[in-house]
């Protein structure tokens, strides 16, 4: 009795996976279309004859058939299960690897109305954040389909990367960016004062020759300016065929992932792949070192982190956002299989929109997901504008976050040893189960709010557990 093997489920998907029929199998094998019936039903075992006459017909391993291939289907469930809106729900690991074992079908079957699940609520989000006052949709979302374009290729674009570096040789060769661009293109760089430029940080004069920067910009941004310009000037062609790629619906999209393009090669000009990826590890990850040793600001070096994923050569992969006082979102960036991505930043627990009140002292965080995922975050202020005595200038926030198994490799994580317990945030009110956090918003899709005629919970609403 112990040496019977009941394959049922899998005999079921091989044969359908065949495209055959109960009738065609049985035919295949010389037997009864009911014992192939019993055996899918795992009331008849599949003996080793049975599993001779497979491995003939259709040419199948049936050592790996009859092998334990469960196992992903297994942690796929778990991780299902660990979602907050089971949290009421009694699914200890030992049903789910029953279900997983002994129905793989159903367990497949489950994880795709999941999925499909989780994609609807994000659709949701997204129509919701997406939508005017009066419920309209906007006219085409320009910044979001900017972002989807980033996102998909994990914000690095390699072609561009080995060129840009590839120019910040030159460039060093020739004397630095004025040098380079008075000498290779002809543009002469002059510093203005901010009255004389009339609200621009940079104008290319084609007529004098001249590229023009707004005085008022520190050393950093300078420099940004002039690579920026720069990778204009090199690698139109190939900065406008990235962006074909897009497929865009609308000249605002395009230009704004042009703009960020342009942006991304600046980046790589002034803080190369190769000498920038050893810098990094060099430095444990160190921002204000790495700002200091490349001359560039806080901010530009935390963007360049995002794009460290040269294949063979990858860094550790980060989000990043930045956010001003408001919550308003400006930059969203992601190197990472984050759920921050799409909508993350939301959440008042996360630190990011705390720092405000500590201005340009790193502030890091712990961080659990409602799925127990966890995440290291590192948060900052960043100045701009300003300059002079009397032009605006505006503070935002910054943050650049890993997961959890990278932190080790920041200098910033021995500071901040995981000795306590993570701080619980959710990607966004509308999509976090966490029905008890008081710091909520709006209520999470779904879920439907009880009455406070006779009970007001501590949270700002009270849910069904139904």
């Amino acid at each position: 009795m112990d040496n019977r093997v009941y394959l049922g489920p899998r005999l079921r998907r091989l044969r359908r996976d065949l495209g055959l029929k109960q009738v065609e199998m049985a035919s295949d094998l010389d037997i009864s279309p009911s014992y192939v019936a019993l055996m899918e039903r795992n009331q008849r075992p599949v003996t080793a004859e049975i599993l001779l006459r497979l491995a003939k017909a259709y040419k199948i391993d049936f050592s790996e058939f009859t092998a334990d291939s469960g196992q992903d289907l297994v942690a796929q469930l778990r991780l299902a299960a660990r979602d907050a809106i089971f949290t009421d729900i009694d699914l200890n690991a030992v049903d789910i690897a029953d279900i997983a074992h002994s129905f793989p079908g159903f367990a497949e079957a489950l994880l795709r109305l999941y999925t499909a699940y989780k994609e609807e609520q994000f659709a949701l989000a997204d129509r919701r954040q997406h939508t005017t006052n009066d419920g309209r949709p906007f006219e085409g979302d320009s910044i979001a389909a900017v972002r989807s374009f980033l996102a998909a290729r994990k914000n690095f674009f390699p072609i561009l990367d080995t060129l840009s570096e590839k120019l910040a040789g030159r460039v060093s060769q020739g004397g630095g960016l004025p040098a380079f661009l008075q000498n290779e293109h002809g543009f002469k760089v002059r510093r203005l004062p901010t009255e004389v430029m009339s609200g621009s940080l940079r104008r290319l004069d084609w007529h004098r020759k001249e590229l023009l920067l707004n005085e008022a910009l520190d050393h950093s941004s300078q420099n940004f300016q002039m690579a920026q310009q720069l990778a204009y000037l090199e690698f139109e062609n190939e900065i406008a065929s990235t962006v074909a790629e897009g497929n865009f619906e609308s000249q605002n999209s395009e230009r704004l992932a042009h703009r960020a393009i342009a942006a991304y090669c600046a980046g790589a000009i002034l803080m190369p792949y190769a000498a920038f990826a050893k810098a990094v590890e060099a430095r444990r990850y160190d921002i204000d070192s790495l700002a200091r040793f490349f001359g560039t600001s806080f901010e530009q070096t935390a963007h360049r982190l995002t794009t460290l994923q040269k294949p063979g050569h990858e860094r550790v992969p980060f989000f990043f956002i930045k956010v001003d006082v408001a919550g308003n979102v400006s930059k969203r960036l992601n190197s990472g299989a984050f759920p921050f991505a799409r909508h993350g930043g939301g959440c008042p627990l996360w630190t990011v929109h705390q720092v405000f009140t500590s201005p340009r002292r790193v502030v890091t965080q712990w961080m659990e997901l409602p799925d127990g995922q966890r995440f290291f975050s590192i948060a900052r202020t960043v100045h701009s504008g300003g300059g002079s005595h009397g032009l605006p200038s505006v503070d935002r926030a910054i943050a650049i976050v890993c997961e959890a198994r990278y932190a080790d490799r920041l200098v910033y994580a021995s500071e901040h040893p995981q000795t306590h317990k993570p701080t619980p945030i959710g990607i966004a009110c509308q999509l976090c189960q966490r029905t008890e956090c008081t710091s909520r918003a709006e209520p999470p899709i779904g879920r439907q709010v009880l009455p406070d005629n006779y009970r007001r919970t501590e949270a700002p609403f009270g849910f069904s557990d139904a």
